[in-house]
């Protein structure tokens, strides 16, 4: 029996805003394809674009950190993540 997760992606929750610049203001893309993006969704939820790197960081994760079947490691250039900080409340 799989014991519940404490927090499940709600794959109908709809884009809100976006978090920061867009990948073309930031210069982070290549115009059609390629943008790595953070964006709020309805429900509260955060959506990520980026590279998926899962398979190139799953040998090597820090201790206590796990990747599960259903997820993956994304990783996005530092300015598209810098730029989305004053979206992002503290609380």
């Amino acid at each position: 029996m799989d014991t519940p997760r404490a927090w499940e992606a709600n794959a109908s929750a709809s884009f809100l805003q976006r978090l920061g610049k867009s990948p073309e203001e930031l210069g982070v893309t290549g115009g059609r394809d390629g943008c790595p993006d953070i964006w709020e969704l309805d429900n509260g939820d955060i959506a990520v674009i980026g590279r998926d790197l899962t398979e190139a960081y799953r040998s090597r994760l820090p201790s206590g950190v796990h990747i599960a079947a259903d997820e993956r490691l994304v990783v996005m250039p530092r300015q598209t993540i810098v730029a989305a900080k004053r979206d992002i409340p503290d609380a």
